[in-house]
């Protein structure tokens, strides 16, 4: 039997302020090799030449992405700010309703960082543009310098910086086989309102939410707020969701 496939999500930018491209990070490609076992196809984060439904006979899971934009205000009834920019409004308009399409087809997602904001707006949810502005909650963004600059160590980067409590009995804390872990973080835009069929599975120690399950849905279709694509082939909390990720592909390629 083949590899099952994965739909990598690509996220629009600019080469040389001339090129307009689509890119996938290759951590994300590597972490659905590596260890969810199967063969990485990144697709258009456009709407204009992604056809959902032709997507879906293709894949047999799709991987939503982190990303440097944000999920646009308008989805969740607020108005755009420019200090809460870049935007990608095309990449909304495919990732939003192929969230919901994979639910209802059965098709495994994982949404990652902004795949899990997507996977919150696509059932009906809002978002905090700079989820550090609301009391009481940490500074998620990646750490910098004391002159502003991004930090250049990556392993400072990803660092785990803080715990987060799962639910017990909940579907995380079955796969991982624990009610408490620590994670990366690297987000400013975060879940503010639940979206209807959203189920809240963990919270960090700041009240931020985490990690989510979209409610009677068929398949494997579960968002974390950190980057587990970063190094799930040592970290065993990361490893174990992308091995439960591959696990629902075979299981979905067989019944297809």
């Amino acid at each position: 039997m083949r590899k099952p496939v994965v739909g990598v999500i690509g996220n629009a930018q600019r080469v040389e302020n001339r090129f307009t491209t689509q890119m996938v990070g290759e951590r994300n490609l590597r972490a659905v090799a590596e260890v969810a076992g199967a063969l990485p196809l990144m697709f258009a984060g456009s709407p204009e030449i992604t056809d959902i439904g032709a997507l879906l006979d293709v894949v047999d899971g799709v991987l939503l992405t982190g990303a440097r934009a944000n999920v646009h205000p308008t989805h969740f009834g607020l108005e755009p700010d420019p200090k809460h920019e870049p935007y990608d409004e095309h990449r909304d308009g495919v990732a939003l309703e192929l969230a919901k399409a994979c639910v209802a087809r059965g098709v495994p997602v994982f949404g990652i960082c902004r795949g899990l904001q997507e996977m919150n707006v696509a059932f009906g949810g809002s978002l905090h543009p700079e989820i550090r502005e609301l009391p009481g909650r940490m500074n998620h963004r990646m750490p910098r310098l004391e002159t502003g600059e991004i930090h250049p160590d990556p392993l400072v980067i990803f660092a785990d910086r803080h715990d987060v409590t799962l639910t017990p009995g909940g579907t995380f804390s079955r796969l991982l086989g624990c009610e408490k872990i620590r994670v990366n973080s690297l987000h400013g835009q975060g879940i503010l309102e639940p979206g209807k069929r959203v189920v809240i599975e963990g919270i960090a120690e700041d009240g931020t939410i985490e990690a989510i399950r979209i409610a009677e849905a068929a398949g494997f279709a579960l968002g974390v707020q950190w980057h587990a694509e970063y190094d799930p082939q040592k970290n065993p909390i990361n490893r174990k969701l992308f091995e439960a990720f591959g696990e629902a592909l075979v299981a979905h390629k067989r019944a297809a």
